[in-house]
């Protein structure tokens, strides 16, 4: 995606520029190539202050600016298809990437990948419980939608000081952002401690504000096992809750660290169990680097051609795909000795390149305690896979990659160990006050290729599933910020409903106050974008 300097550009540059900050149009594009803006002015401010100097010039000239990170998202958080003209990203990754480390952990800027940042901890001797599994996230895309991993305490399990089990939000001692300041009538930097009530609007801000660094807490790092499995059939894993065998909730109970990739059409889903492990255990092969599966970062030449394929029309193959997908993964384990892998925990929570199959994903958190996930499993599983079937009885093949499963905790904001820290008012494993018996969030996301006929419909009748079944006084549901929601029979973040009742009525006790911190801090709506106005204010 090249660059075109003002010199050269068909439109003309925004008026007045800031002297000194580097200026160009460039194309967007998000990662699943689903949303793409063309000559979109960018730039790439070498500071903070070059930010509050954007921030006031923005103000001045009408402008908004949205902060750019790797584009590693799906839902329009940061640019909508109809971009206004007067719209600026504001790349981070550039120049704001420092990364040091301070007493209580790691300060870092939000323009840091995520791969940087744990590679910088690694070297010091730290790391996090769970992680993305793309390196290639910003810290601060990461923390703009309470970016999490997979991880609960296993039975017996201990939580280590400066960890958590919740989001990485969870994890912010401090953050710096550009916020208004009404006795200057300008806007300024201002540094908010965890135990400052305005931080919470912060910690998960959804891109409604632009935080320049933060400090992470970390804990003494970890060496982990991963063990695959691809033996366990899907009706033993998602069984019914009670049922005997290997079921994902007994997996959980013995190492708190499981990921289920169900591809779809499939028997046997790939069950990913992470275990803490400081030797090497005699089975495993240690990695000294992350990214340990090849055979899904790079595509394999029989699941590219069948992809194209698809992409191209014969939809129906989404059968013979999912069993293509599951073929390789079986021959790859073996091919590449990845079965099980053991080594720092960075190596073993990093393992999505750029490079793998670029689909559109849904995503939602369902808070419930820690005796429901197989419930929520089952039943979630069970209603997926007989509408698949009723759709493929009728000719309709809506999903041809996988489901994914994976179960966190939440954002206990006593984890962080600062005295009255707050609790990430927007992230999706904010706690309910009035549920402390909830104490984890199964994740459920489900993969298709861009573009597939009757997807929307289909993530449609699985939405308004989650939000029906997973409610009241058993469990609550919430959507994954960065993911696929809100969908039409035509389209993704589009159902008026979702987007101005069942949303912000997943935060009852803290929704509005954070909407309105993030607005006083920036009353012009500068951090802002024609979908975020679309979202209660």
């Amino acid at each position: 995606m090249g660059r075109v300097r003002p010199a050269f550009a068909a439109a003309p540059a925004p008026p007045d520029f800031p002297a000194g900050i580097d200026l160009y149009q460039r194309m967007y594009r998000n990662w699943s190539g689903e949303l793409v803006v063309d000559d979109v002015w960018t730039c790439a401010p070498r500071t903070p202050g070059d930010v509050v100097t954007l921030a006031n010039w923005a103000h001045a000239h009408g402008y908004r600016l949205r902060a750019q990170g790797f584009r590693h998202g799906w839902s329009p958080l940061t640019i909508t298809a109809d971009a206004p003209a007067r719209v600026l990203l504001v790349d981070t990754t550039e120049h704001l990437t420092a990364v040091s480390m301070v007493p209580s952990g790691a300060r870092a800027q939000t323009g840091a990948s995520m791969e940087d940042l744990l590679g910088y901890l690694e070297r010091a001797g730290y790391g996090l419980v769970a992680t993305p599994a793309p390196g290639d996230i910003s810290v601060g895309g990461a923390l703009a939608i309470d970016a999490h991993g997979t991880a609960i305490p296993a039975d017996g399990e201990s939580r280590r000081p400066g960890t958590t089990y919740g989001s990485l939000s969870n994890l912010i001692v401090e953050l710096t952002a550009v916020g208004w300041d009404a006795a200057a009538g300008a806007y300024a930097l201002r540094t908010f401690t965890r135990s400052d009530p305005d931080s919470a609007a912060f910690l998960t801000h959804l891109g409604r504000a632009f935080v320049t660094d933060v400090v992470l807490r970390a804990g003494a790092d970890s060496n982990l096992r991963c063990v695959s499995r691809i033996d366990i059939p899907a009706g033993e894993l998602f069984a019914a809750p009670g049922s005997g065998g290997r079921t994902f909730a007994r997996v959980l109970a013995e190492t708190g660290r499981a990921e289920a990739i169900w591809f779809a059409f499939t028997a046997k889903p790939w069950l990913k169990v992470w275990s803490v492990s400081p030797a090497l255990p005699p089975a495993s092969r240690p990695v000294t680097g992350p990214y340990n599966y090849p055979f899904s970062d790079n595509v394999p030449p029989p699941v590219a051609a069948l992809a194209g394929r698809i992409v191209a029309g014969e939809y129906a193959l989404a059968p013979v795909f999912g069993q293509a997908q599951y073929d390789a993964t079986v021959t790859g384990l073996a091919a590449t000795a990845s079965a099980d892998i053991w080594g720092a925990s960075k190596n073993l929570l990093l393992y999505i390149k750029p490079t793998t199959l670029r689909v559109h994903a849904n995503g939602y958190a369902v808070l419930t305690s820690r005796a429901d996930i197989q419930r929520v499993v089952h039943e979630f599983t069970r209603f997926y896979s007989e509408r698949l079937d009723a759709y493929a009885a009728q000719g309709r093949f809506p999903v041809n990659g996988s489901v994914e499963i994976r179960v966190t905790g939440l954002d206990d904001p006593s984890h962080v160990g600062v005295p009255g820290a707050v609790a990430p008012a927007l992230s999706a494993l904010s706690p309910r006050s009035d549920h402390p018996e909830w104490d984890v969030a199964v994740w459920l996301d489900v993969l298709t290729l861009p573009g597939t006929p009757y997807a929307d419909g289909f993530y449609r009748e699985l939405e308004r599933f989650i939000f029906a079944t997973f409610a009241g006084s058993s469990a609550a549901s919430r959507v994954e910020w960065s993911k696929g929601w809100a969908y039409t029979d035509d389209d993704a973040w589009s159902d008026p409903e979702v987007l101005s009742g069942t949303i912000p009525a997943g935060f009852p006790a803290s929704w509005d106050a954070a909407v309105a911190t993030l607005d006083r801090y920036d009353p012009h709506r500068v951090f802002s974008n024609p979908f975020l106005d679309r979202l209660p204010h």
